[in-house]
């Protein structure tokens, strides 16, 4: 269970869960909704996600739901205590503690699939992962599972390809209310904030070197460029290089930008984007850092243990001092910054995340005898769903497509 078994932990947990809650209406509509007919009565459901209070609403929601819930962090660095503390308070089965050890991360995904949940919930797919190739693995009988994250879509689209998916798995992160709001409006946000915290300098007038223009790049590049960097965009893929180029930024290679760059933010969800050949070559006192998924955008190995001297010189971040004398500063050890050093996406935009991967549960739980094995998108009657219900809680009024419109669209002539 949680090594945070402290009450007052637990009741600092409980007042930003009652906090997050208020302020996420999308997902508690969703639950009040469906409250009275408890749709996941005899369901275990096990979840690996960031243990945020964001996800304390999510998990609280899917026990009022009649759900047997286990959960274990998504990342060994990112779970706040207090929440935990909380949600283990509340009859949670909680496997999650903040610092983990990579032996204690791996040990605690165990314990929730110990549980024989039917449905899983993932960001990044370590819990997909290890109920695909564990050691247990095939005791286990799921009936499928959703997906929070690019980087963990990414890796359980390759099991597909392989042939080798046990259970149909819902893209959530593949949903318009999902990456078009949480990966650019949520990480755009928590990145300025986890930056802030960890530095405490002006982003003004900096130059800031946004490694990688999907959705999370692009949400980056526009909030920091609206503290007044001057924005430095990285880019493999052309299509993305000319939006980038288009929305009036400066595009080139990383080798180049690495000369000139104050700042830097890795975004691709791909290994090795700024690697020792570019950290060797960067200016006295730049700053680095990932809000990608996992730790391997920067060689934070080179960093951290072929430095001259690392030291924490802030609450989150190091001071590397290589061999030809030059400062680098690392974010959180190359973790996801924006968690690691903040608190994460906020509330308003992760009841959309969390709406999705709650209705997706429920779309699973009702329809899995008839779903392929296949890594699949949300439903779209569930996106738009959402949608409206994101437009509800913003007292958001639209108009609709009158008859004659219909007719119309639907002409040819």
């Amino acid at each position: 269970m949680s090594k945070v078994k402290n009450p007052k932990l637990a009741k600092k947990g409980k007042l930003s869960y009652e906090w997050a809650r208020s302020h996420m209406q999308i997902l508690d509509q969703t639950i009040n909704r469906l409250k009275k007919s408890k749709p996941f009565k005899g369901v275990t459901l096990g979840f690996c996600l960031h243990i945020t209070k964001e996800t304390s609403v999510l998990l609280i929601g899917a026990k009022e739901l009649g759900a047997k819930v286990a959960a274990c962090g998504g990342n060994p660095l990112t779970t706040q205590d207090d929440i935990a503390a909380f949600l283990a308070s509340q009859g949670i089965h909680m496997y999650a503690w903040a610092g983990q050890s990579a032996k204690e991360y791996d040990w605690c995904i165990q314990q929730v699939l110990n549980h024989k949940p039917q449905i899983l919930t993932d960001d990044g797919s370590d819990l997909n992962i290890k109920a695909h190739f564990g050691k247990k693995s095939k005791s286990l009988k799921i009936l499928g599972a959703t997906e929070e994250t690019t980087a963990g879509v990414n890796r359980i689209k390759a099991v597909a390809k392989q042939g080798k998916l046990r259970y149909p798995i819902i893209a959530v992160n593949d949903a318009q209310t999902k990456h078009m709001f949480d990966n650019r409006y949520g990480t755009g946000q928590s990145t300025v904030d986890g930056y802030l915290r960890a530095m405490n300098l002006m982003f003004a007038p900096k130059k800031l070197v946004v490694v990688g223009y999907g959705w999370v790049g692009k949400g980056v590049a526009e909030r920091c460029h609206g503290m007044g960097s001057k924005i430095i965009v990285t880019e493999v893929d052309p299509v993305k290089a000319l939006e980038a180029h288009m929305d009036g930024f400066d595009v080139m290679p990383m080798a180049q930008a690495a000369k000139i760059g104050d700042i830097f933010v890795t975004c691709t969800g791909m290994t090795s984007v700024i690697r020792k050949e570019h950290l060797i070559t960067m200016k006295d006192g730049v700053i680095v850092g990932n809000v990608g998924h996992f730790d391997v955008e920067v060689d934070a190995n080179f960093l951290l243990k072929k430095s001259k001297s690392v030291k924490e010189v802030r609450p989150n971040l190091d001071e590397c001092v290589l061999k030809n004398g030059k400062k680098i500063y690392l974010i959180g050890k190359g973790r996801i910054a924006n968690l690691v050093a903040a608190e994460g996406h906020p509330a308003e935009v992760m009841a959309q995340s969390f709406s999705n991967q709650l209705l997706s549960i429920l779309y699973i739980l009702k329809n899995h005898k008839k779903m392929k094995k296949k890594v699949i998108p949300v439903p779209k009657e569930i996106d738009v769903q959402i949608a409206k219900d994101a437009l509800k809680a913003m007292d958001v009024k639209i108009d609709k497509l009158t008859r004659e419109q219909v007719a119309y669209m639907n002409s040819w002539n």
